[in-house]
């Protein structure tokens, strides 16, 4: 007797849709890209203003001197944009690719905590857990916040910047992740994902019972 499609376990939902790997890697050739474009302008921008400011005792006083003097420059204003642009990409990938890989690394955390959390208290599924967190991972806001004061403080002790520039920076990367990590949520509440916030709210302070709202959704897909 095969079992009943509302009775299949549903696995936990990926982050907007979209699988880890993907996700990554999607996250990180967007951020790339974007650096690669700030670093050219920033890059051929200060390669212009150098060559100016390194050949401004010996400007030329002829017509073709001044025709080389535009040709090299040109040619350091691209050199410099072009180099920029490249370390601005990876920079800017590589911390990309990181902030995903703790983001992800902290939702398999929370799963864990909590399933063993649940098998302490000897509560279960059928406890009346509501959102992904009875299919396994929670994801929400709460661990990119985490990952992003994670990813602000890697990037201080890599680049061995002081304490106040350290906690400026933990301080920018919580805004960020918070900002990030609530358009994420409000992105799969859209599509119809429960998330395990809401619903406490729901359950404890709305006095919803998310349990019934279940059962009904399930009456309602089988007939």
């Amino acid at each position: 007797m095969s079992t009943p499609p509302s009775e299949t376990p549903t696995p936990a939902p990926h982050r907007l849709s979209i699988p880890f790997p993907a996700r990554t890697a999607l996250l990180a050739t967007l951020s790339a890209t974007t650096g690669a474009f700030l670093g050219l302008a920033h890059g051929s921008t200060e390669s212009g203003l150098r060559f100016r400011a390194e050949n401004a005792h010996r400007l030329p006083n002829s017509q073709t001197g001044w025709y080389l003097y535009h040709k090299s420059k040109n040619y350091h204003v691209i050199l410099g944009g072009v180099k920029e642009g490249f370390k601005m990409a990876g920079k800017l990938g590589l911390w990309s690719a990181v902030f995903v890989v703790m983001e992800e690394g902290v939702d398999r955390g929370r799963a864990a905590g909590g399933r063993g959390w649940r098998e302490r208290v000897g509560r279960g599924t059928e406890s009346g857990l509501d959102g992904e967190e009875e299919r396994g991972v929670p994801r929400d806001f709460v661990s990119t916040v985490l990952a992003g004061l994670g990813t602000a403080g890697a990037f201080s002790a890599w680049n061995g910047f002081p304490l106040p520039t350290a906690v400026r920076l933990a301080k920018m990367g919580a805004k960020v992740g918070l900002v990030f990590g609530v358009l994420q949520d409000g992105v799969s509440w859209a599509r119809g994902r429960r998330l395990g916030y809401v619903e406490f709210a729901k359950r404890h302070v709305f006095g919803a019972s998310s349990v019934e709202d279940a059962r009904e959704e399930k009456v309602a897909v089988a007939g």
